[in-house]
């Protein structure tokens, strides 16, 4: 690795001195102590809808790095997105839990997660992409965790205490995740020829499905002091993308975005899901046992 790789990619993280990877395998509660009544002046019914989103953005993209387990050429890389699934897991869980309190009809995390149907979780289509190689893999996650990690460092100052210390939590898992994937974008991209390519290639599959995450949210417009808008996000992960990139020796991709595609009746802040495919996967021990306990 060259100097300046190094330096790329760990300016990425430099704000935090903690260098442990699996932030999700800790034993202190994060919402200890926190009330978790919803706000005087928060609409409930959007409060539940975002979170539901931001939960399922990240139960589908764990559950999606999850399938590329034994799948990976090395122990050291199995391990590192492992970590960073159980990471997205436990971002999950706690934002469902969270939704399940605002909607105040007794459901609770894995109702949510197992048995909604499929036009019902609102993950972005990002979120959902099967990656075909390690290429997309590492070019996905670049993007989503930048994305993600501004999206979540606005969120630490919501109105709602209790998504304000899911996202506080959740920005030092996602600060990681987004130096693993800069690592290896840079790595692949300024590699070997083949290496080059592929990631070039990597990254037009992916690009199209990057306009969705910076456009207007009409749930988020509904919880002003809670939410983010999500044009507002779109500098920031700009710059960080453009440094990769430089570094990788790697052009934006000149990809037009994917149309949006139109939401049902029960739709939130983002569109339907495509697949079913993930979905049925996810949900299918649970509902084949519905009763059982671990």
């Amino acid at each position: 690795m060259t100097e300046d790789e190094f330096a790329a990619y760990q300016s990425l993280s430099e704000e935090t001195e903690d260098h442990r990877w699996a932030f999700g395998t800790g034993f202190t509660d994060p919402l200890e102590g926190i009330d978790a009544s919803v706000p005087d002046g928060v609409d409930a019914a959007a409060l539940t809808a975002y979170c539901l989103a931001l939960g399922d953005d990240a139960l589908i993209y764990s559950h999606r790095l999850q399938q590329w387990m034994t799948r990976l050429p090395e122990l050291e890389e199995e391990t590192a997105l492992a970590n960073i699934a159980l990471d997205l897991l436990g971002q999950a869980r706690m934002l469902l839990a969270r939704a399940g309190q605002a909607e105040g009809r007794g459901r609770g995390e894995d109702d949510l997660a197992f048995f909604r149907d499929e036009h019902e979780f609102r993950s972005v289509r990002l979120a959902e992409h099967t990656d075909a190689d390690f290429a997309q893999l590492a070019g996905r996650l670049l993007v989503f965790s930048a994305w993600r990690l501004a999206l979540f460092g606005r969120l630490a100052a919501s109105a709602d205490p209790v998504l304000a210390a899911i996202a506080a939590k959740g920005a030092n898992e996602l600060a990681y995740h987004r130096e693993y994937a800069a690592q290896w974008v840079i790595r692949l991209g300024d590699g070997t020829p083949l290496s080059h390519d592929r990631m070039a290639a990597a990254l037009g599959v992916i690009w199209p499905l990057t306009d969705e995450l910076f456009q207007s949210d009409p749930v988020a417009n509904r919880l002003p002091p809670v939410a983010a808008d999500p044009a507002e996000l779109r500098a920031e992960v700009d710059a960080v993308l453009d440094e990769v990139l430089a570094a990788a020796t790697l052009d934006r991709p000149d990809a037009a975005p994917l149309a949006r595609v139109a939401a049902g009746p029960a739709a939130t802040a983002c569109t339907p899901r495509r697949s079913a495919t993930c979905s049925a996967e996810l949900q299918s021990v649970a509902r084949a046992h519905p009763d059982a306990t671990w």
